[in-house]
């Protein structure tokens, strides 16, 4: 029984530090998310920081369509973030089935 419980804390402290590395690894991640074909593009880090905006000069001339544009851009890449951050954490925890409606990191 011992061994198992040591067995167990090994898999632990391995899977901890497999998912520190990998929030590391995603703070590194740039993500651009685009909307109305590119008109808009909005480049998040890994930890939902904004690094760049970009947004086409036609754009601007109508103000409801550059911020509807906008929050789509930003949702597109807020979307990415997240399926990278699953993606990335997903693999440090292979293999270890978490209970329902329970994420990664906490």
């Amino acid at each position: 029984m011992r061994g198992n419980i040591a067995q167990l804390m090994q898999q632990a402290q391995k899977m901890q530090e497999d998912m520190q590395r990998a929030q590391e690894e995603l703070a590194k991640v740039e993500v651009t998310g685009n909307a109305g074909g590119g008109m808009v593009s909005v480049t998040l880090t890994g930890r939902m920081e904004c690094r760049k905006v970009r947004i086409d000069p036609s754009v601007i001339s109508d103000p409801e369509m550059a911020e509807d544009l906008i929050a789509a851009a930003i949702n597109d890449a807020v979307n990415k973030v997240n399926a990278a951050s699953q993606e990335k954490m997903g693999a440090a925890t292979a293999g270890m089935q978490l209970p329902p409606g329970m994420k990664m990191p906490f």
